[in-house]
This record gives C-alpha cells, sequence and structure tokens, in this order.
C-alpha cells in the first residue's frame, strides 16, 4: 500500500482509508503471464483528480499510474447538441466500435491490457502481446494506446463484425499520467508508423452541416454499426457519441434477453435516445417494431427455463497457453462472473474453450415468475 500513497501523494493512512472504503481494490491476479508486475491496484470510484478505472501499478521498472479513460458524454439532438459543445469549429466523425474498452501499456519488458474498470486482463494482454507491435512503447515509454477490442474471441462482447479472433482498433493516443490526448493527426500518424489498425474516420465537416452529418448516422445503421464519436482535430475540447438505432435496439435485445442482469436506467435510457432520435430523423413506426422485438428477446429466456435450462452466454475463447486460461479464470472470479466450462481442446500448441456465463438472477427471476409468485 506504501507504493500507492507514494504514487498518488498520499499518507499511508489516506490509501488505506481508500481501500477500507472500496475505493481502491486490487487490479490483477498474480500469474506468471503477469511477471512484470509487482502489485497493483485500481480506483473503482473518482478520486480527485483521478477517474474511475485508474490503474497503480508497482512494477520491475517502478511505479506507473495509467489514468482511467475518461467518460464520454452523449447528445441526442445533433441539431443543437454539436454546435453547443464544439461552436463553428470543425469535427472530426470517427467510428464508435462495439467491443470492450482496453488500455495498453508497457510495464517493465512486456505489454499488458487494462480494461476499463482497471483489471488488467490476462487473455486481452495475452491477445495484445500478439497482435500489437510493441516497438511503439520504445519511442512513446509514458503513452497509452486506447482500443476497441472487437472480434468473435471477446469474453466480454458479443461480435457484430464478423471478425476472427481478437483485433485491437485504436481510437486515442493518451499520456499515462496526465491523461492528455494526441492530437487526431499525430494519432494517424503513429498509427501508420507502428502499423496500429484503427477506428475508421469517417468524415470531417463543421457542426452546421448537421444533413451531411444524418447521412452518417444513417449509413453506419444501414450497416449495423454502434455510432459516431465527434472530436474535435486537436483534442483540445473532449468529445460527444451517439449511437444508431440499430445499436438502441441492440443493446436493449441484450438486456431484456438478460433481463434481471441489467438495471431499468439502462434500458429506459436507450428507449429515451430511440425517442428523440424518432423525432429528429422520423421513422417513428419502424423503430417501434424494432423495440417491440427487442423486448420480446425476453420470450427465449423464458423458453428455456420453461424446458428446465438455465440462462447462458455462451463465447468461444482460444489461449496460447493453459497457464494464461488458469489466470483468466480467477480474474472471472474476481469479476464475479459466474461461468461453466462446455468444452477445452487442444488445437497445436493452444487450448480452445468454449464456456457459458450463467445468468443466475435471471434465470431464477423466471423459474419463480413460472411458478406463479409475483413480481
Amino acid at each position: 500500500m506504501n507504493f500507492v500513497a507514494e504514487a498518488l501523494n498520499l499518507s499511508k493512512h489516506s490509501a488505506q482509508r481508500l481501500e477500507e472504503r472500496g475505493v481502491l481494490k486490487k487490479a490483477f491476479v498474480k500469474s506468471k503471464i503477469f511477471d512484470d508486475i509487482v502489485d497493483a491496484y485500481r480506483l473503482e470510484k473518482k478520486f480527485g483528480p483521478y477517474e474511475e478505472g485508474t490503474v497503480i501499478i508497482k512494477g520491475t521498472d517502478g511505479l506507473k499510474v495509467v489514468r482511467g479513460f475518461p467518460k464520454i458524454r452523449r447528445i441526442l439532438f445533433i441539431e443543437t447538441g454539436l454546435k453547443r459543445h464544439f461552436g463553428d469549429r470543425e469535427i472530426v466523425l470517427e467510428e464508435k466500435m462495439n467491443g470492450y474498452n482496453v488500455r495498453i501499456v508497457k510495464i517493465g519488458s512486456r505489454i499488458y491490457a487494462i480494461t476499463r474498470g482497471g483489471l488488467i486482463c490476462p487473455y486481452t494482454t495475452e491477445k495484445a502481446r500478439e497482435r500489437i507491435n510493441d516497438t511503439f512503447f520504445t519511442e512513446y515509454p509514458n503513452l497509452m494506446l486506447c482500443c476497441e477490442a472487437v472480434g468473435k474471441a471477446s469474453p466480454y462482447v458479443a461480435d457484430q463484425y464478423g471478425i476472427e479472433g481478437l483485433e485491437f482498433f485504436l481510437f486515442d493516443i493518451r499520456d499515462c499520467k496526465s491523461n492528455l490526448p494526441v492530437s487526431i493527426h499525430d494519432k494517424v500518424k503513429i498509427a501508420k508508423k507502428f502499423d496500429l489498425k484503427t477506428v475508421e474516420i469517417l468524415k470531417v465537416c463543421r457542426t452546421d452541416e448537421v444533413e451531411e452529418i444524418k447521412k452518417v448516422i444513417l449509413d453506419l445503421n444501414k450497416r449495423k454499426r454502434e455510432g459516431v464519436v465527434f472530436k474535435e482535430p486537436e483534442m483540445k475540447i473532449e468529445p460527444l457519441k451517439y449511437t444508431t438505432s440499430f445499436a438502441n435496439c441492440n443493446d436493449l435485445a441484450y438486456a431484456f434477453k438478460y433481463f434481471e442482469e441489467y438495471a431499468r436506467d439502462f434500458m429506459l435510457a436507450r428507449i429515451i435516445r430511440e425517442a428523440f432520435q424518432a423525432f429528429e430523423f422520423g421513422n417513428g413506426d419502424d423503430r417501434a417494431l424494432q423495440i417491440g422485438k427487442a423486448v420480446l428477446k425476453s420470450v427465449e429466456s423464458i423458453e428455456r427455463v420453461r424446458k428446465g435450462e438455465e440462462v447462458l452466454e455462451i463465447s468461444e475463447l482460444v489461449f496460447s497457453s493453459k497457464e494464461t486460461y488458469e489466470a483468466f479464470k480467477l480474474h472471472m472470479k474476481l469479476l464475479g462472473i459466474n461461468f461453466r466450462e462446455l468444452e477445452i481442446r487442444k488445437m497445436d500448441e493452444r487450448l480452445k474453450v468454449v464456456i457459458a456465463k450463467v445468468m443466475r438472477a435471471t434465470t431464477d427471476r423466471i423459474k419463480s415468475l413460472l411458478e406463479g409468485n409475483p413480481y
């Protein structure tokens, strides 16, 4: 705990109080895959200038603070939202991909992948080492690569892109300690130099080109994509985000399928987004149909429980070693995720594992309701 106090410029007592209050928690599980890390803690809540998900690491090469990724605010009305936030400036429209947020950093001699909440994930770390050119960190040791992890082999988010395995799409490069981002121009230049995949830049325009911006969003929706992040080219102003109708309804379908695992606010927020989008874009009747279909995804879960089965979410993962898989199991336990192994099979030197996350709350609630108990 002394190293946390030193890194955050706190007294030892203050650092201990953060742990006692549940603000400061362990950020990793012990494993050989993490042999550059002596110890690491994460902030589960915002503390002073430090964002939720900030990680404090004691590595073989010293102390490192990796700031949490800032929350991006969302607009629901394009016509006024962009101009109010960015003024008359030029803005860049980047694709918002539907995966999970990862910060990639170098500790000691190797790179590590940190998920949004500040946990250092063994599986994602293994994949990052296979995919990311770590010579970037030789030139920029104090920066972090902020990526969206996407693909069929994602353990956290279902794939929508048909990407085999797990790929990393860069959307920001930031200073680990200050969290200041590099400009979009510099990000693109660095990505090309180190052969890093990036999210797509969809358009560069001014905030008053509302109809052109709407065309981009409608095209994304037609292609069943997540949405847009609006950025100022120099990254001096905080970005904004906006999701497509497809993304809103897809989230609703997922949430209603596992309805007891999600807060009501999660569902209501997406319905409100659709209401504003229907007002600004039209097509209200079609949206109503899609929302209705999303809500009735819960029927699939009811049918499973009626047949005496549990409600499950299945993922197929490939590990480079059994050691990484054992570390991943401990990691999932740390996350509080209950899962079951459906299949384990060796593929050359690799290990293919099919896991099923048990949606216990949804299963139990449906079972109770089918037995005639009140809701």
